[in-house]
Parts: C-alpha cells; structure tokens; sequence
C-alpha cells in the first residue's frame, strides 16, 4: 500500500507542475491542443526507451494489453484532452477544472449503479470533504452559470477521467505502467497532431524565448519540464498507482493535482495563494483519509479487489 500511495503522491505533484511550465507557452502563442500534443509527443519518446527496455523478451504483452494501450490513449489521454482543451474556449477554467475533477465520484457512482450497493459512509464523507475542499482550491466562483455546451464539454473530460483511472487499475496481463504510458502517449500525441492537422481546433505554436522564474529561456525549456516531468512521469508513476490502490482511491489521491497546481503558479508564477486554498487542501487530504480508510470487501467501496475493477464479466 505504501509504494501505491507514493507512487500516486508522485503523480499528483507531477501532475501539477504542467500549468505553472506550460502557461508561457500558451503566453506566448502556443494553442492549447498544440501545447499537449507537443508534450504528448515528447513525454512518449522520452519514455521509449524504458518502454523498450520494459518489453524485452515478452512483446507479446503489448499485444495482450492492446486495448488497454488504445484506451490510454485514445480516452485517457486525448479525448480527455481535447475537451478539456474545448471546454475552456467556452467556460472559464475554474469551472472546466472543477467539473473534470467530479471523476473520482463518476467512479463512486459507476460502482453504486453497477453493483446497485450504496457507497459507505466513509466513502460519502469522502466525497463531500474533496468537493468541496476542490471548490475552495479552484474557487467559489467556478460555480457561476455558463455555456451549457461548454458544461457537457467538460463533463465528457471528466468521463474520460474517470476512464483513464479505470484503465489504469484493470489487470495488467504483464503490460508494465511504463509501457502503457508510453504507448498511450505517443499513440495519444499523434492523434491529438491529425486532430490540429483537420483545424478542428486552433493548432499554432511559436519557437522564441520565455519567461521562467524571470530569466529569459528557449521555448523548449519549459516544454522538456512538461513533458518529462508533468507528463512522463505523472502518467507512469499515476497509472502505476491505479494498479496497486484501485481507481477510486488513485483517483481520489489524484485531486492533489489542484493543490500541487496552486502552490507550484505561487512559486513559479507568483500567483497568489489564499488561506481558502490553504483550508481546500486540507478538506482534499481529509476526503482522500476517508476514502482510504473505508472498509475493503464489499463491491461498493471499489477497493477489495483494486486489479479487478471495471472488468467486464
């Protein structure tokens, strides 16, 4: 338990070094889907070579694990993407943010609906102390009225969350996480290229220096730290965790993402970081002990069997 919830710790803080690193990017005229596919692209060849190296001798796992590895990437990485990325072209982020993150409780409600068992009161309480711990991390004002369109957008990110945690956590018939997250990236990356290719969405991208920790640097820079760190190492080290804990706890550890978010555009960027803020964390630390403190066993609280979740019968 203890490597699962490092490794899922790891995920979310490297998860939420991508926003402060890819903001003067987008800054300095790289598009939204232009940034990910980049980083897509990039993330999946730095991880090639472990990628390789995981397979030696057993290749046919990939071939075992191909839906799994479609699945990746396709949903998990970039539909979830892609409408992130068109949900805010039409609503603020915050918003965007706080209805992507409502996937821990998407799982919640999958396992209450496919088992037809209410969830524990642990893991009610769970829930309630992470949502709204998220609204107080996002903001209050994510909660305004906005473009109906842009809402289902976002709700559909959030599906394709909840998807990627689902994935993670299934059987792995020998596929290691490396080798999942690499081939998902990339299969993701270039897919996310044939959708800039159609101008689906805007796909521009701009090659000067930026600004990081006020020094001037090549572009590159904050996009390898991306990549590398927000990217590569966020989706090894998450789908890793999803396999040890099960979804719903990965997914519930995965909300630190928001926090590590705000403290890194505190350091990075110099964005102000509120006592709300401060009290949010606590809340999704307090949801996230709840969660994990619900009773294993029982199909409802999706943790009995954490490499069995999600299986079709």
């Amino acid at each position: 338990m203890s490597s699962g919830l490092l490794a899922a710790l790891l995920s979310a803080v490297a998860f939420g070094t991508s926003g402060a690193f890819i903001k003067p990017l987008l800054e300095s005229g790289w598009s939204p889907v232009a940034g990910v596919t980049a980083r897509a692209l990039t993330a999946g060849l730095v991880l090639l070579p472990f990628v390789l190296f995981s397979l030696r001798g057993r290749w046919a796992t990939l071939w075992r694990g191909r839906w799994r590895v479609l699945g990746m990437g396709l949903v998990g990485v970039a539909f979830t993407q892609a409408a992130y990325f068109a949900a805010i072209q039409r609503i603020p982020v915050a918003t965007a943010l706080l209805i992507e993150y409502l996937a821990p409780l998407l799982l919640v409600a999958f396992a209450w609906a496919s088992t037809r068992r209410a969830p524990g009161p642990t893991v009610l309480l769970g829930s309630a102390l992470a949502v709204g711990g998220l609204i107080l991390v996002i903001g209050p004002g994510a909660l305004q009225a906005v473009d109906p369109i842009g809402l289902a957008i976002a709700f559909s990110a959030a599906i394709g969350c909840a998807t990627y945690f689902a994935i993670a956590a299934r059987p792995t018939d020998g596929l290691p996480p490396v080798a999942l997250a690499g081939s998902g990236l990339l299969l993701a990356g270039v897919l996310l290229a044939l959708i800039g290719a159609t101008d689906l969405l805007p796909f521009t991208a701009t090659f000067g220096d930026l600004t990081v920790f006020d020094t001037a640097v090549p572009w590159w820079v904050p996009l390898l730290i991306v990549a590398v760190v927000g990217t590569a190492i966020a989706y090894a080290s998450g789908i890793a965790a999803s396999g040890i804990l099960g979804s719903r706890l990965a997914s519930f550890i995965g909300l630190l993402e928001v926090v590590s978010a705000s403290l890194f555009a505190w350091l990075v960027l110099g964005e102000e970081l509120t006592p709300l803020q401060l009290v949010g964390g606590v809340l999704i630390l307090g949801g996230i002990a709840a969660v994990r403190t619900a009773p294993a066993g029982k199909p409802s609280d999706l943790g009995a069997a954490p490499t069995r979740e999600f299986t079709p019968a």
